[in-house]
């Protein structure tokens, strides 16, 4: 990691980028705001605690991309269901993640780093994995850019760590244009990333499970 970019210069690029891009971006994002309210309603903002730099919570911004619909029982419906051909668009455009400038300007993220994940999977990194909280999640990272959601988690928890230790200047930026040349390419993206792999949570508990003995197999 160079440590004399990761302190002062990384921010100041985050501050002068995300600043700079919410101002070009507004009329983008007034028109997503209004398209949003109609065809999903309110709230526009789609906004959830994650876990960010050595584990502080934050409040994230995206765009909303799910209606509110509901079962029978009064529970929300399951992802697939509740994904609209219109938040399908938002997602495989990237278009929701726009908001996330504001959490850059603010310092909750950078526009390169990790992805800030679910706070539910926080409990399930090893004390190895957790250096990835050494830095502020990004917009977008290295697993991001090298195959986003088509990659295992342990893919993407590598590629995570390798970022943060080879983290500078001329990474973020080689980070932030493979980023634009996928987003145009719209590569790797899965809009219900639910429906072709299991939450890490999950899979980390599965992988527990069976790396425990069965009683029988104790026995023999």
């Amino acid at each position: 990691m160079d440590r004399l970019y990761t302190g002062v210069p990384k921010r100041a690029l985050d501050v002068a980028v995300s600043s700079l891009m919410l101002v070009i971006l507004l009329p983008l994002l007034v028109l997503l705001w209004v398209l949003v309210r109609v065809k999903l309603g309110s709230p526009v903002l789609f906004r959830q605690q994650r876990p960010g730099r050595f584990g502080v919570l934050f409040k994230i911004y995206k765009l909303r991309t799910m209606t509110a619909a509901r079962d029978a029982n009064g529970e929300l419906m399951p992802d697939s269901a509740r994904l609209t051909k219109f938040g399908e668009f938002l997602r495989r455009t990237s278009l929701d993640e726009l908001p996330e400038l504001w959490n850059v300007l603010r310092g909750d993220m950078s526009l390169v780093g990790p992805r800030p994940l679910l706070m539910r999977y926080y409990p399930f990194f090893t004390e190895p994995e957790k250096a990835r909280f050494f830095v502020r999640p990004g917009i977008t990272g290295l697993a991001q850019v090298s195959g986003r959601n088509d990659l295992s988690w342990d893919e993407r928890i590598d590629l995570d760590l390798d970022y943060v230790r080879d983290c500078s200047l001329v990474l973020d930026i080689r980070i932030l244009f493979l980023t634009l040349w996928r987003v145009f390419q719209r590569d790797g993206v899965q809009v219900d990333p639910g429906a072709v792999m299991l939450d890490f949570d999950e899979e980390r508990k599965g992988r527990a499970a069976n790396s425990v003995p069965s009683c029988h197999a104790a026995n023999n």
